[in-house]
């Protein structure tokens, strides 16, 4: 990962697309985050005229032996079901996803079962992690192994034609994964980072914060002991923490953060799970956050520090909090209707209106 160079995002292009939309007949920024969002991707992509006709979610399924600890309502046996909704197509995110044009390619990346669901992709490393309340979630190897899974699902995504990706997850216990590995990375207490969940009650939230406070304590005491006084914003840090506390399906995310920044392929992040993902990727491989949209601002408290430590504005505000893809989703329509009035807006040429132009502040003030 080391070797990997990140040269996913052209200026010059972005600018260009930022010019091209103040000649559309239109008060000036008047479309928002939306008019960089378009910009963004046609810098990424390398192309003017931005391309987000195929696009699809991936949703990465996995096990989390966390669930050991009693910090999640429900037991590993809902991911290996609701991932064989995914593999025929109706679960939420499959639902919202044909309605909004985006194919939906669901991964087992460590699905605590013998084989895969059918209709899912087996991409599986092991089946679930450790209980990290214990010792590691996961080895090096294994780790390392999710990561490139997940970067390999973007490269063949992009060779069969998708230039917009948008990410997604499935897995008993992973807000508790994402919790700890945003405690552990921003440097915060559990209790700033880790919610409910799926629902957990009072004495639930204070169960699940206990165990990932513990575990971040011991996390960040080993790292000490190992590299004393050694930067833990670093890379080295960032994969230690996805060994120890992470899971299967945040490191396969991450994987596809980094390969869309190898291969120019946008991608979206969903919610709080993904966001975590985003982070570790930003973390090991710096740079890749120009890849990177937010399309929403999940319920889990820890999101908004996620996406301003990556410099990102989400879109929707909608107290989203379902998971699998689906707040990712939700941003495709919006985007396709942008993308309608960059590519077939009237523009001040054709009308009698003259151009609006940017004004500084001082100008303004003179006028």
């Amino acid at each position: 990962m080391k070797r990997i160079k990140i040269d996913s995002f052209n200026e010059d292009i972005y600018r260009e697309i930022k010019t091209r939309w103040d000649k559309v007949a239109k008060p000036l920024d008047s479309l928002g985050k939306f008019e960089d969002i378009i910009a963004r991707i046609g810098a990424v992509q390398g192309i003017a005229e931005p391309d987000i006709s195929r696009r699809a979610v991936v949703i990465m399924c996995a096990d989390n032996g966390i669930v050991e600890e009693g910090v999640s309502q429900s037991g590993q046996d809902v991911t290996r079901e609701v991932a064989s909704w995914m593999g025929r197509g109706c679960s939420s995110v499959c639902k919202m996803a044909a309605a909004a044009r985006v194919e939906t390619l669901p991964v087992d990346i460590g699905i605590n079962m013998e084989g895969s669901p059918e209709g899912v992709i087996d991409m599986k490393v092991r089946k679930g992690t450790s209980d990290f309340a214990k010792g590691a979630a996961m080895t090096i190897q294994e780790a390392s192994q999710a990561v490139k899974n997940g970067t390999e699902i973007v490269r063949l995504c992009s060779e069969e034609g998708c230039r917009l990706l948008a990410t997604g997850e499935m897995g008993i216990g992973n807000t508790t994964t994402s919790s700890a590995l945003v405690s552990a990375l921003l440097g915060i207490p559990a209790e700033e980072a880790t919610g409910r969940g799926a629902g957990l009650s009072n004495e639930g939230l204070k169960k699940k914060t206990e165990v990932i406070g513990n575990a971040v304590s011991c996390l960040v005491s080993d790292w000490e002991e190992q590299h004393a006084g050694k930067d833990r914003k670093g890379a080295e840090f960032a994969f230690h923490a996805l060994c120890a506390v992470g899971g299967l399906d945040i490191a396969g995310m991450a994987g596809m953060f980094i390969g869309g920044a190898v291969y120019h392929v946008p991608i979206v992040i969903d919610g709080f799970i993904s966001a975590a993902a985003a982070l570790v990727a930003e973390r090991i491989c710096p740079g890749c956050r120009e890849v990177m949209i937010a399309s929403h601002i999940g319920r889990e408290p820890g999101m908004k520090m996620i996406l301003d430590e990556l410099g990102l504005e989400p879109v929707i505000d909608a107290d989203l909090a379902l998971g699998e893809g689906t707040g990712a989703v939700m941003l495709f329509p919006l985007l396709d209707l942008a993308m309608t009035l960059y590519s077939d807006g009237l523009e001040f040429s054709e009308t009698g209106v003259e151009q609006y132009v940017h004004f500084t502040d001082g100008d303004q003030e003179k006028d």
